[in-house]
């Protein structure tokens, strides 16, 4: 019997449990975990605790990571659309964009004929519409292979989810246009960053699979805890016990009511597990 036994700690990897912010301005790789949270993680794992990563980035963008970073439980991925084992290699469970989104994109690029997505597939598959520098720029940090595509319609279902990448004035009004329409509620439609819009299928959102994941691993709601920087965290921060956000997440969630701990880059999640040391005895 470990002292956490039965809790759950999910952590965003960008820019929460890794400082990959720094890396993509200076146009470096994505760095390792710091070791502070590499101690802190055994020791919480050693113990008897869960810990899974719940990111927005879909499977391929985030399995050239998935070694490096200690984990005992399936992780969340695309920002909620799919529970994915790395340990076995199979998702859990999963809430994919269906056939009904071939019409739904038509009638986007009818209203935006240049509009740059990302298409992001059940497997480790990539394509783009319209690649530009962010496409680029996102490519380079996740090392995630992107091949371009002329027409939505040379791309096979299942889809995880799409991301739209654009100037945040483009990205405001798409998200407008598709709120809009009478199809717009049937996704969720959440900005993970300036330049980044993700749709998946509503329901599909980290929120909903962490309690999900809790469910599977049957952890009670009270010992949840998930810590986030940016506004697609926010849905999970929710759900928690005690929600918490490193300094330097954007000014939504600082002002979320989470509990705010250090910086990032200097082990926000091992502030977590120290708060959680003295909370579960």
């Amino acid at each position: 019997m470990g002292k956490f036994d039965g809790v759950l700690i999910a952590s965003d990897f960008d820019n929460t449990l890794v400082y990959t912010q720094g890396a993509l301005e200076a146009g470096l790789d994505t760095p390792p975990m710091i070791e502070r949270n590499r101690r802190a993680l055994e020791y919480f794992m050693g113990n008897g605790g869960y810990f899974s990563v719940s990111t927005g980035r879909a499977l391929p963008a985030f399995a050239h990571f998935a070694d490096d970073v200690p984990m005992n439980a399936p992780c969340i991925i695309a920002n909620g659309a799919g529970l994915y084992d790395f340990s076995t290699g199979k998702y859990i469970y999963t809430a994919f964009l269906d056939e009904a989104v071939r019409a739904h994109v038509a009638a986007l690029l009818t209203r935006f004929p240049d509009l740059t997505f990302e298409i992001y597939h059940a497997d480790r598959r990539i394509h783009a519409i319209h690649p530009n520098q962010y496409v680029y720029n996102h490519e380079h940090l996740t090392r995630a292979k992107v091949v371009p595509v002329d027409s939505f319609d040379e791309v096979d279902l299942p889809l995880i989810k799409l991301l739209f990448e654009e100037e945040r004035e483009t990205l405001d009004a798409v998200y407008a246009f598709i709120r809009t329409q009478p199809w717009g509620e049937r996704y969720e439609l959440i900005y993970s960053s300036d330049h980044l819009l993700e749709m998946t299928a509503r329901g599909a959102t980290k929120g909903d699979m962490v309690l999900r994941l809790a469910e599977h691993l049957h952890v009670k709601r009270e010992d949840i805890y998930c810590i986030g920087d940016h506004n697609n965290d926010l849905p999970m921060l929710a759900v928690s016990a005690i929600p918490f956000a490193p300094a330097n997440a954007i000014e939504s969630v600082l002002s979320s009511g989470a509990r705010i701990v250090c910086h990032c880059k200097d082990g926000a999640l091992a502030d977590v597990v120290e708060i959680l040391d003295k909370k579960y005895r």
